[in-house]
Formats: C-alpha cells, sequence, structure tokens
C-alpha cells in the first residue's frame, strides 16, 4: 500500500504539510521524494530558530522532530567546523541549507583502498544535497570566521549508526551519531 501523500498544486509546502507527509511514511522516503519536498518547503532561519544552537569543539545536531521513519535535525557549523568522511549507512539524506555556504566533498574508494575526493561544490542558502546508504562525502563549512553555517538535515529511517572513513588508512568505523536534545526534546 503506497502512504506517500500527493505533491499539493502549488510550488511550495508549509512545515506543517513537509511533516504530514513524514509522519504518513510506513517506510523510509523515496530519495527522489524527499529532495522534491526539500527543495518546495517555505522554511527559514526564523522557523528553526529554538533549533540554532553551536557547539564550541565540533558542529552541533539538534533534533527539530522525530517519526517512526524519519529524523529531522539542525546542524549549526561554525567556520572550520566539518562532519567526518561518512555514509548513511541505510538511510535517506536530504539537506537544505537555511544560512550560510555548505560545502560538500563527494569521496570515492580508489585503487589502493583508500577514500579520495572526486568532486567539492558550495551550496547557498536555499539548495539541497541528497545522499543515501553508501553514498559517501563530507559536509563542512569553509568560510571565513564570524560567517555560520545552518542546515536542516532529513535522516530516513532515523540515522543510528554511519560508517566513518580515514583519509590515511583506509579504516572504517561504524560510529553511533550523537543527537543534542534541546530543552528535554527528544528520546
Amino acid at each position: 500500500m503506497k502512504t506517500q501523500l500527493a505533491p499539493p498544486d502549488r510550488c511550495s509546502l508549509t512545515l506543517d504539510e513537509f511533516f504530514e507527509y513524514m509522519d504518513s511514511l510506513a517506510q523510509r522516503a523515496p530519495l527522489h521524494e524527499l529532495e522534491w519536498r526539500l527543495r518546495a518547503l517555505a522554511i527559514t532561519i526564523d522557523d528553526v530558530a529554538a533549533q540554532v544552537q553551536f557547539g564550541t569543539d565540533r558542529y552541533r545536531r539538534n533534533l527539530m522532530r522525530e517519526g517512526a521513519q524519519y529524523q529531522a535535525l539542525i546542524l549549526c557549523w561554525r567556520s572550520g567546523q566539518r562532519s567526518p568522511i561518512h555514509n548513511h549507512a541505510h538511510s535517506t539524506c536530504g539537506v537544505r541549507v537555511l544560512k550560510g555556504i555548505a560545502t560538500e566533498t563527494v569521496f570515492d574508494v580508489s585503487p589502493c583502498g583508500l577514500v579520495k575526493a572526486v568532486s567539492s561544490s558550495d551550496c547557498i542558502e536555499g539548495d539541497v544535497v541528497v545522499t543515501q546508504d553508501s553514498d559517501t562525502h563530507q559536509m563542512s563549512n569553509l568560510e571565513e570566521p564570524g560567517h555560520d553555517l545552518v542546515t536542516l538535515h532529513i535522516y530516513s529511517p532515523p540515522l543510528r549508526w554511519m560508517d566513518t572513513f580515514s583519509l590515511t588508512n583506509g579504516r572504517v568505523e561504524r560510529v553511533s551519531e550523537h543527537v543534542d536534545h534541546i530543552d528535554g526534546s527528544g528520546i
């Protein structure tokens, strides 16, 4: 049985409409559907002000909302902060840039077994990036100090673990992903 809601007739979705779709899922969101809905989502930094909280030593992952088949996080990045090189281990991931410029670097495995960067692109406010499963990338804020980055991440199903990759020794490590819960919300 298909649980997907029909896209609305207009070109934009409210947050309520977006989460109505996410709450209706009986299985993970299809990549193309998540991408379309994130692009159509009418959202600003003001809509997520309560979740915009930064870490001092690393980027911070703030829970916005969670359902049976998804997790919505607001990630906050200071200049120079970046994720590990990682995949999404059985999850579909959609990222929407809400403020600042995100740099996505895509990786592949080289013939000697080490990961290597194959492309890098800057994503500005409103841009959407989608990946899933074994797609391997790194997200970064490489802008000058004082230029923060805020991104909305949707993981479907919720991302409980991921594989991280070393640039120097070919080691792959499976790690549980930490989420910050604001005001006692979440799990």
